[in-house]
C-alpha cells in the first residue's frame, strides 16, 4: 500500500467518557456540525484506506447506528470490555481477519481537530523511513495526563512511551507527548499485540507497549512530530469540547477569509464544516451558519442571523433572520426579523420583510411580502405585492391546505386568505378582506362588513370620560368655525 492509501485505519471509540457527565456517548458530542468521531472518520477517509474500522464499546448500538448514517463504508469492531487501547486494536484486527498486510493507522475517536493532511504526513514518514511503527508526537505547553515520549539521549530514537500515571518525575517533565496516533506495519502489529502484558497501574493492555516490544525485537521505531499540537487535543469534558469548537471554528473562518469571504467579526460568527461560500460573501457579527448552508457570491448575511440548511443566492441580503431549509434567490432580500421555515423558496429579487414568517411557500421573482405577514403552504407568482398584516390561513384543525396567488397581483393590508383558494393573475383584494372564494384574474375582491357610524355613542355610553370631553370640544370648535 502507498502512503496515501493505507491498508486500514482503526478509530478507537469504545470509551464511556464519564467526565462529559452526559447521557450522550462522548464520541457523539458535536462541534461545528459533526460528531467528534465523525470528524475523525472524515479525516481518515482522506487517506482512502482499504478498510476503515471503528472500535465501539460503550453505547455501541447508538454509536454504530450513527456511524452507519454518516459513512456506510465504516466497519465496526466491538470491545465488550474496555481492557485498554492494545486490546481495542486487537478487536479491530480480528474484525479484519487477524492480520493486515500493509500500513495500519490507529487514531483516537475524540480528536476532532486532526486533519487528513497530518495523517498523510504520518503515513508518508512511516513508509519513507521503513519503520515498524511511527508515532505522531507533539510538543505541548502542558503535558499533564499525556503519555511521554522517551528518546535515546544519544540518537534521539524513540525508546518508549510512558503513561502519565506510570511516569517518573523526570519523565513527567518531558513536553513531547504521544498523540495516540500511530502508523504500524500490520503484520508486526498483530504479532506484537499478542505479547502485550497488563502489569501496569491500570491492569490494561497498552498499545504503547507495542513500541518497546518491536524495538527489542530489532525493528525500527520512529516518530513524526506534528506541526500543530492543537490537532491532537483529545476531548474529555465540556470545557475541552468548547475549546476545540473555538479552535475548529477559527480554522474554518480563516479558510473562508483566505478564499475571499469577508467576516467582519470572526469572534462572533459560528460555522459548520459543511458550510460553503461564494467569493466576496459578507458575514456580519452574531451570525450562525449551520448544516448544508451556502452563502452565494457577493451575498450579505447578518447581523444576528441563524441559517441552517439554507441556500442564499448571489447578491442576496439576509438581515436579522432565522432560516431553516430555505432557498433565498439571487438579489433577494430577507428581514430584518424574518423567519423562513422549511420549504420556503424565494425567487430572484423577491422580498420577505420585517416580521414575516414563511413555510412551504414558493415566492416568484420580484414578489414582495414586506411586513407583518404569515405565508404558509402557498405559491405566489411574479411581481406581486402582499399587503401588510396578511395571513395565509392554511390549517383547518386537521389538514393543511394550499393558497395560490398569481402574478402582478396587489393584495390589501390585513387580508386573510382562507385556503384552499386561488387569486388570479393581475387581481386586487381590498384591505381588511377575508378571502374564502377564488378571485378571477383582473378582478377586485372585497370581503368585509359595511362600515356603520353611530353618532353620539361616546357621549351617551361614556359620559364624563376623556374621550367624551375631547369629542365635545371638537364638536364645539367645529360649530364655532361654522
Amino acid at each position: 500500500m502507498s502512503a496515501t492509501r493505507p491498508a486500514a485505519v482503526v478509530v478507537l471509540a469504545a470509551g464511556e467518557g464519564t467526565r462529559m457527565k452526559s447521557a450522550t456517548p462522548k464520541v457523539l458530542h458535536e462541534i461545528c456540525g459533526r460528531s467528534l468521531v465523525g470528524h475523525v472518520v472524515a479525516a481518515s477517509r482522506e487517506l482512502d484506506p482499504t478498510h476503515l474500522v471503528v472500535v465501539v464499546g460503550h453505547a455501541r448500538e447508538q454509536v454504530t447506528a450513527h456511524l452507519a448514517g454518516i459513512d456506510a463504508g465504516v466497519r465496526t469492531a466491538v470491545q465488550y470490555e474496555q481492557n485498554g487501547t492494545g486490546h481495542a486494536v486487537r478487536m479491530a484486527l480480528e474484525e479484519l481477519g487477524g492480520t493486515v498486510d500493509g500500513t495500519v493507522i490507529v487514531v483516537c475517536g475524540d480528536t476532532p481537530l486532526l486533519t487528513g493532511e497530518t495523517l498523510r504526513a504520518l503515513a508518508a514518514t512511516h513508509e519513507a523511513d521503513g519503520n515498524a511503527v511511527t508515532v505522531l508526537t507533539a510538543e505541548v505547553p502542558d503535558s499533564t495526563g499525556y503519555g511521554r515520549i522517551v528518546r535515546d539521549p544519544a540518537t534521539g530514537a524513540v525508546t518508549a512511551i510512558v503513561e502519565h500515571k506510570d511516569a517518573t518525575d523526570a519523565q513527567r517533565a518531558i513536553r513531547e507527548i504521544n498523540s495516540g496516533v500511530f502508523a504500524f506495519d500490520g503484520a508486526l502489529l498483530a504479532d506484537a499485540l499478542g505479547k502485550v502484558r497488563t502489569d501496569n497501574s491500570q491492569g490494561e493492555e497498552y498499545l504503547t507497549d507495542v513500541l518497546g516490544i518491536l524495538r527489542e525485537a530489532g525493528h525500527r521505531v520512529g516518530a513524526a512530530v506534528g506541526s500543530d499540537h492543537r490537532q491532537i487535543l483529545g476531548i474529555n469534558n465540556r470545557v475541552q469540547l468548547a475549546e476545540a469548537r473555538a479552535l475548529l471554528n477559527a480554522r474554518l473562518l480563516e479558510r473562508a477569509m483566505l478564499a475571499g469571504v469577508t467576516v467582519v467579526d470572526p469572534g462572533s460568527v459560528f460555522v459548520d464544516v459543511t458550510v460553503t461560500f461564494g467569493q466576496d460573501a459578507l458575514v456580519h457579527p452574531g451570525t450562525q451558519l449551520l448544516g448544508d448552508t451556502h452563502v452565494g457570491e457577493g451575498a450579505e448575511v447578518g447581523p444576528n442571523t441563524r441559517l441552517k440548511d439554507t441556500r442564499v443566492g448571489a447578491g442576496a441580503r439576509v438581515d436579522n433572520t432565522v432560516a431553516d431549509g430555505a432557498v433565498v434567490g439571487d438579489q433577494a432580500t430577507v428581514g430584518p426579523f424574518a423567519y423562513l421555515r422549511p420549504g420556503t423558496n424565494l425567487g430572484v429579487k423577491a422580498k420577505a420583510g420585517t416580521y414575516v414568517e414563511m413555510k412551504n411557500a414558493t415566492i416568484g421573482e420580484g414578489t414582495k411580502v414586506p411586513h407583518l405577514s404569515y405565508v404558509g403552504d402557498a405559491t405566489i407568482g411574479e411581481y406581486t405585492n402582499i399587503g401588510a398584516a396578511s395571513v395565509f390561513v392554511n390549517y383547518d384543525g386537521e389538514h393543511k391546505h394550499h393558497t395560490t396567488v398569481g402574478s402582478h397581483c396587489k393584495t390589501g393590508s390585513d387580508n386573510m386568505f382562507v385556503a384552499p383558494v386561488t387569486i388570479g393573475d393581475g387581481a386586487y383584494t381590498a384591505a381588511g378582506s377575508v378571502i374564502t372564494k377564488d378571485v378571477p384574474a383582473g378582478a377586485l375582491a372585497v370581503a368585509r362588513g359595511q362600515q356603520r357610524n353611530i353618532e353620539g355613542w361616546v357621549a351617551r355610553k361614556r359620559p364624563g370620560s376623556a374621550a367624551a370631553t375631547a369629542a365635545q370640544s371638537s364638536t364645539e370648535k367645529d360649530s364655532g368655525q361654522h
